[in-house]
């Protein structure tokens, strides 16, 4: 497992989509909405691959039976759903992460429609290029990928990077946008630092050891396993790409 989570080209990709240019780039309130109309999809799509894991690793179905898997990832599997669909917001109120980064959109009056009437009739004509590779390949892979390769998309793409993706934004937000203004948005300050706290400290160790546990020795997973890093990252850094075209 080592083997590829020091792959150099995933260490490359891991440092380019965390230092991505596009995040110096939101200089306004405005910018910060563009660039939050198409986060929120990553934000969406993920809990696709984490219902996938929970799905297959766990028992969801009736009758209920044992899960095929060791206890441990079970465990760990479970815990990540945990906080993922019942986390605690600033007031102590259980909540999933979505829903509370729609409020975070909401406060600052980005749009939230574009996203909704996707969720509703899956129209992938309506997402622009780099919204609809992103999105499809996840719910592909959610679909019908590999364990392995759902585990690696999601801990690659997602737990291992958003900690130190989110610290990067965090940084260049205070740096960026007026002392002012940045008391607008108290909503997306939490969700960005308590994902850079749980990420951290958390759902990223869980999530690899999960990735390990599925892929073992063998080395056709590891080799399916760090393809599907890869284009998670690649299209992560397409994305961002698209949003920095976007901004002034």
């Amino acid at each position: 497992m080592d083997s590829i989570t020091n792959h150099p080209e995933l260490l490359a990709l891991h440092k380019s989509v965390s230092k991505h240019s596009m995040y110096n780039k939101i200089l306004t309130v405005s910018d910060l909405k563009i660039m939050m109309e198409t986060h929120v999809f990553a934000v969406w799509d993920f809990m696709s691959l984490l219902k996938r894991l929970q799905r297959e690793i766990t028992c969801v179905e009736l009758p209920w039976k044992p899960s095929p898997y060791p206890s441990k990832i079970v465990r760990l599997i479970n815990e990540i759903v945990l906080g993922e669909e019942s986390d605690l917001d600033q007031n102590d109120e259980a909540t999933d992460h979505f829903t509370l980064y729609l409020k975070a959109m909401e406060e600052i009056g980005a749009k939230t429609s574009h996203l909704k009437s996707f969720i509703a009739d899956q129209d992938f004509t309506k997402l622009t290029n780099a919204q609809r590779n992103f999105v499809q390949y996840h719910l592909s892979l959610a679909s019908s990928g590999g364990i392995h390769e759902v585990a690696a998309a999601f801990f690659f793409g997602r737990e291992k990077l958003i900690p130190d993706m989110f610290t990067s934004i965090i940084s260049d937000l205070e740096k960026n946008i007026d002392k002012k203004d940045q008391d607008l948005f108290p909503n997306l300050k939490y969700y960005l630092v308590r994902h850079i706290e749980l990420d951290g400290s958390e759902h990223g160790p869980r999530a690899e050891e999960c990735l390990a546990i599925l892929c073992g020795n063998d080395r056709k997973k590891l080799e399916e396993a760090r393809l599907a890093g890869v284009k998670s990252l690649k299209l992560r850094t397409a994305l961002w790409d698209e949003v920095e075209s976007s901004l002034r």
